[in-house]
């Protein structure tokens, strides 16, 4: 191999590890933006018309949706109470200017003096690098319930 080739291929490497660094903290900003009451940056993880899908039939579907979503009397009320949305470290897959990633998130509840998980998930992301950096195109999310629907989600993460 020459030199010229072995440069091209440590580039590719190196790039592919920034891109995957890039997603994973874009994917951890989620819980500071969302946890500190700042919808509109939450909702800027995303494409502009970027969805989010917890299940069931709350699709949120743009940004100002998603921003709403986070502005709401419901949410207020769990940041106003303390929370804490965490995101474990996703496994990626690079597609070029695309990839996916799936990983466990929990929600944390402050209840009285106490802390308790309050919602354990898989999600899976689908993402677009956009001239804004990588965004969001896609978030399907699903409760830890023992369904087909949540092992499904889980078993996209090991292709």
């Amino acid at each position: 191999m020459s030199i010229e080739e072995r440069l091209d291929e440590l580039e590719q490497r190196l790039l592919a590890a920034e891109d995957q660094l890039e997603i994973i903290r874009l994917l951890n900003t989620y819980g500071p933006a969302v946890d500190s009451a700042s919808g509109k940056p939450a909702s800027e993880l995303w494409t502009e018309n970027g969805s989010y899908n917890p299940g069931g039939t709350f699709v949120k579907t743009g940004r100002a949706q998603i921003e709403h979503m986070y502005s709401s009397d419901t949410h207020q009320r769990l940041v106003h109470t303390g929370v804490s949305h965490l995101t474990a470290t996703p496994r990626i897959t690079l597609h070029g200017d695309t990839a996916e990633a799936v990983a466990y998130s929990y929600v944390i509840l402050k209840r009285d003096e106490e802390w308790m998980i309050w919602r354990a998930a898989i999600n899976h992301f689908t993402l677009a690098r956009t001239p804004e950096g990588w965004r969001i195109v896609e978030r399907f999310n699903r409760v830890l319930d023992g369904s087909e629907d949540s092992h499904d989600t889980m078993r996209k993460g090991l292709v």
